[in-house]
């Protein structure tokens, strides 16, 4: 029940209102088919007697009475039916809405570590795939119970007026197809989790085939039958599993509906028995018809709501698992704010960090400072550990052993909000969004607005102005071409706007991994030779395999499997003829 009740107040807090509304009509629902019901009997019992009256036109009279109110119930039946209809939708509309909307509050408090875990990526889909409607269809199950048991109740006081044992086969027709429900219920649950990297996997070739970014390899080399074959194997299988399950649960459905139809029909066969008998009139004789058939109907949806509700509870189980995750980053009991400006700088104390996922280290004993206004470089090979290190220092993971302090302060006891508010990062996967090009330099600093004019003069320090200047219009063009009237840029133009939103930010600290790595050579020179300008009295970090783009840098760190094996100026290290020096003079070679 405490699940049940949690997936209710989230329909509760979605729409509150539409909710109310909704419980107002079950209870009507449930208590006008009662009324038409005992109306009907009323007018089968005046037509039999009508035929022993001289006055048949008074009976007449009194059966179009009976009729009139009738038709107005069943008017207002239609009237509410169609209220609830209207409602529902609303309601599921705004339900389904609220549920994406945690979906994404919890998406975007979990650590980052998280989405490098495939058992996420399962919790999230089974999560994305029962969030928008489970909480809802609790709400109209529930809704469904309260109404057939408003209409049971009423049902089963009319049959008990007429003998116990009719109101008993109630209770004993709709058990047998209960029990299979559950049963099934529950292997169907089990087989959708076991499932889940399965149904993942084939929707990750349905993805190739279908998203813009492999569009191009899929064709140059004709992969996409490849990936098809392999969607369709998958599903196939997926359907072929499910198909068993679902064959075995027809057969067993058949027999439980089996053993209910003879059930019923004695039960039919005694009340016709009873009417044969002289002991009930035509009109006990439909009515009591009526009420077991629809007693029948309202006990049989009872009981279906009531499995339906173990069916949901199961599922729920994958919805809560995922809103359950708790983050391990956290903010401190008694958050900091970074000091402005910092005095004495970055410091990284034997800083060792290890990914959940593997048992590699991927940084080892790390130590190095970054003064105010200080430009350092971190130079290695691909999985050297470079951008790892700047995940910590943004606390987007935490060290495995060591600190990271800013004025001798960890970073773990800043708010940290603020302590990212300090660090501007463009990491080699910057992301291209598909907005305007004023929007995307915005984004680097959403506490300004979206026209402030330091959107423009961020642009003009990263080159990108020249870009948007050129484009159909201008800063409120749309970028990439997802979206109608979009303009796609080059991989070069697109790195010159991640720069500028990076320049935006008005941030200590700013970091650019590989931040020219797209940009020819011209446009490469031209950012570096005003390197220092454009970061103005900001301490800079570089990550770059372009050795001829961190000359400038006071001092350069050389990283190798997680540990720092060469540091100093461009000079020193050339000097001491190590890795450094060998990968200068390499890659000077090609210039030459």
């Amino acid at each position: 029940m405490p699940k049940i009740k949690r997936a209710l107040m989230f329909v509760w807090h979605s729409a509150p209102t539409l909710t109310t509304i909704k419980v107002i009509l079950i209870i009507v629902q449930g208590l006008l088919p009662l009324a038409l019901l005992y109306l009907t009997k009323l007018v089968v019992d005046t037509i039999a007697t009508s035929l022993t009256l001289s006055d048949k036109q008074a009976a007449f009279n009194q059966i179009m009475l009976l009729l009139a109110v009738a038709g107005v119930i069943t008017l207002v039946t239609s009237i509410f039916q169609s209220l609830s209809q209207l409602v529902s939708t609303l309601q599921s509309q705004r339900v389904t809405d609220y549920m994406e909307s945690i979906l994404h509050d919890k998406s975007m408090s979990v650590d980052l570590e998280y989405y490098e875990n495939a058992e996420y990526y399962d919790m999230l889909q089974r999560a994305q795939q029962d969030a928008p409607n489970l909480p809802n269809q609790i709400l109209n199950r529930l809704a469904e119970i309260g109404q057939n048991s408003v209409s049971l109740l009423a049902m089963i006081g009319l049959l008990l007026s007429f003998h116990w044992g009719i109101a008993g086969v109630l209770f004993v027709v709709g058990i047998p197809t209960v029990l299979v429900r559950l049963k099934y219920a529950r292997i169907m649950y089990n087989w959708q989790r076991e499932r889940t990297p399965i149904r993942r996997r084939a929707n990750y070739y349905g993805g190739l085939v279908t998203r813009d970014r492999p569009a191009k390899e899929i064709r140059l080399f004709n992969l996409g039958h490849i990936f098809s074959q392999r969607f369709r194997q998958l599903r196939w299988q997926l359907y072929r599993e499910s198909f068993a399950i679902a064959r075995s649960r027809s057969v067993a459905n058949l027999g439980a509906q089996a053993f209910a139809g003879l059930i019923v029909f004695t039960a039919y066969g005694f009340i016709i028995y009873r009417t044969v008998q002289g002991l009930l009139t035509l009109g006990d004789l439909v009515l009591y018809h009526q009420a077991f058939k629809r007693g029948q109907n309202a006990f049989s949806s009872v009981l279906g709501g009531l499995s339906g509700f173990y069916e949901d509870s199961l599922f729920l189980n994958n919805l809560y698992e995922f809103l359950d995750l708790q983050p391990k980053i956290t903010e401190p009991p008694h958050p900091k704010l970074v000091p402005q400006p910092i005095q004495k700088g970055i410091v990284f104390n034997n800083v060792s960090f290890q990914y959940a996922t593997t048992t590699r280290q991927a940084l080892k004993n790390i130590n190095l400072t970054l003064q105010p206004g200080e430009t350092i470089a971190l130079v290695g090979e691909n999985g050297s550990g470079k951008t790892t290190l700047i995940k910590l220092l943004c606390r987007l993971y935490e060290p495995t052993s060591g600190s990271i302090t800013i004025d001798g302060i960890d970073v773990r006891q800043f708010k940290l909000d603020h302590l990212r508010q300090q660090i501007s990062v463009i990491f080699q996967d910057y992301m291209k969004y598909h907005l305007t090009a004023q929007e995307n330099i915005w984004l680097g600093n959403v506490v300004l607005s979206p026209t402030d004019d330091q959107i423009s003069k961020a642009a003009f320090r990263s080159g990108a102005d020249q870009v948007i200047n050129s484009l159909p219009n201008g800063y409120d063009t749309m970028l990439g071409k997802l979206f109608d009237q979009g303009e796609q840029l080059s991989i070069g133009q697109w790195q010159k706007v991640a720069l500028a939103r990076a320049f935006l930010r008005n941030s200590q600290v700013i970091v650019l991994d590989e931040p020219t790595s797209a940009m020819d050579p011209k446009a490469e020179y031209e950012v570096f030779q005003k390197f220092r300008e454009l970061i103005k009295d900001q301490a800079a970090i570089l990550i770059s395999h372009r050795l001829s783009t961190v000359k400038m840098a006071d001092r350069i760190y050389v990283m190798d499997k997680g540990s720092i094996t060469e540091s100093g100026t461009h000079q020193e290290l050339m000097q001491l003829g190590g890795t450094y020096a060998y990968l200068f003079e390499t890659q000077a070679q090609n210039y030459r």
